[in-house]
């Protein structure tokens, strides 16, 4: 299916050709077969399928507050999505995109949950940064991702390079364990069905917008 102009993965498509551009060529050697590598393993194989029920959780949102998908289903149908961290570029353009999409999915009665490994306090600042207006919680050693299928441990031979770039994952996640979760979008129904799922191993590439929407409408069918 076509993309619209100016479509979040054309955003996330011109993101990654700047950046690896930018690159020296021995990072950039190392960077592409970092990708061969992620493309050519099961990550993500696992992952909760549509038609699964989603596991429920409860998580500390930015200000320490215990916020739990089951409440929010409570209220309504929920867009959950799992992203890398505030630090992570790919992640801070869908994060932007849900933002100015939040007014339309308040409209069809959903909720919008957003989960990282990150502690609250690194949490807060992707918040304040980004002036997020929806449930921004903090999966610390990332059980919730791992009840979804969705983990992923950053290559060794990637980790030098992060630091460089001075993306310390371990100091935003307040453990050593380099874990992420795979980028995933999730809409849940009331009756905690996953109904539609994106899960792209790919950490370049997120669900569309109007992809959510549409998912969303089609709960009411």
């Amino acid at each position: 299916m076509a993309q619209p102009a100016n479509s979040l993965a054309d955003q996330l498509g011109e993101t990654v050709g700047a950046f690896m551009s930018s690159l020296p060529e021995e990072d950039a050697q190392i960077v592409g077969a970092s990708f061969e590598k992620l493309h050519s393993s099961h990550t993500g194989e696992r992952a909760i399928a549509g038609g699964e029920i989603a596991p429920n959780f409860t998580l500390p949102d930015a200000t320490g507050k215990a916020v739990s998908l089951r409440s929010r289903l409570d209220e309504g149908p929920v867009v959950l999505s799992f992203y890398r961290g505030g630090w992570c570029p790919f992640c801070n353009l869908e994060l932007q995109a849900l933002q100015a999409l939040l007014p339309e999915i308040r409209a069809l009665g959903a909720n919008l949950m957003g989960v990282s490994p990150e502690t609250p306090d690194s949490s807060m600042t992707t918040v304040e940064k980004q002036q997020l207006q929806f449930d921004v919680l903090s999966d610390v050693g990332n059980h919730t991702a791992r009840d979804y299928g969705l983990i992923f441990t950053v290559y060794e031979e990637m980790r030098p390079l992060y630091l460089k770039w001075g993306l310390d994952v371990p100091a935003s996640n307040g453990d050593d364990s380099w874990e992420l979760p795979v980028p995933a979008t999730y809409i849940i129904d009331t009756n905690c069905v996953a109904r539609t799922v994106h899960v792209d191993k790919d950490y370049t590439k997120r669900m569309e917008p109007e992809q959510i929407l549409a998912a969303l409408r089609n709960l009411e069918v």
